[in-house]
This record gives C-alpha cells, structure tokens and sequence, in this order.
C-alpha cells in the first residue's frame, strides 16, 4: 500500500514511523517535513496530504505539535475521514467504526514505542462491513453541509 506521511516539523519519531511503514512492505510518500526536515506551516501539511488522497497513496499518516490541527484541516477535505489517535485502542477503533483513511498523531506526546503500537493497530486487517452504516451517514451529512 502507498502512505503518504506528512510533518510540520521533523521529530525523530517520525523517522520511527517511515521505518516500521517501510518494515511492514508499505511504499511510503514524503510530504512537508518529512520530505525535507523543514518546517512547513500544520494547514498547508494537512491540505497537501489529504488532498493527494486517493490519487498519490492510499492512506495518509499526519503529525503535528498536539495532532489537533493536522487533523481539523484534513477533515475539511471532501472524502477525508481523519482521526487522531492517542494510543492503539483508538486507532483499532478508528479503523473499525469509521473508516478513518488519516492517521493523525501527536509529536508531543508520541514516543518511539507508541507510534508502532498505533501502526499495528491500525494495520491490523478489519471487516470492512462493520461501521458502515455511520460512515454511509458521515458522507450524507458531509454532501448536505458542503452542497
């Protein structure tokens, strides 16, 4: 699978997680910090990341200073389904119930061993079935409020 990673700015614990998507078989696409360890302003990062979905990758993974606005911006964008996830047991979740297709995550809070254990949950394979019904309600209350 192609993921698309993008930084704000470029933590070691973003080295982590392009070494375990690259582990793991995935091609991995560099945007903003990651591609060149500059800073990048978080809308800009989000914009470009999400909005390469689904033509560059398949999936995004995101991060920023608390994860919040990586994730804020990339839910603007039509099709986008962006969840910030503090641990595995949200990311599990995320996945699950709503399809979530960004992962967005904390550079603050993130350590080496955490970031792997969101990835594996959140690579971890699901029915693709279950939660559908909120994610069929998601894109009718998506196409009523952006007409």
């Amino acid at each position: 699978m192609k993921i698309l990673v993008a930084s704000d700015e470029w933590y070691d614990v973003d080295a982590v997680i392009v070494r375990e998507l690259e582990a793991r078989g995935h091609t991995i696409v560099p945007v903003g910090a990651v591609l060149d360890h500059m800073e990048h302003p978080w809308v800009q990062v989000a914009e470009e990341a999400a909005g390469a979905l689904p033509d560059r990758a398949d999936e995004a993974v995101l991060l920023c200073w608390s994860g919040t606005g990586v994730t804020m911006a990339a839910n603007k964008l039509p099709g986008i389904r962006a969840a910030l996830c503090v641990d595995a047991h949200t990311a599990r979740a995320a996945r699950l119930w709503n399809h979530a297709n960004v992962l967005c995550l904390s550079h603050r809070t993130l350590s080496a061993d955490v970031a792997r254990e969101i990835l594996e949950a959140w690579l971890a394979p699901y029915d693709p079935q279950v939660g559908q019904d909120g994610v069929d309600r998601l894109a009718a209350l998506d196409s009523r409020t952006r007409g």
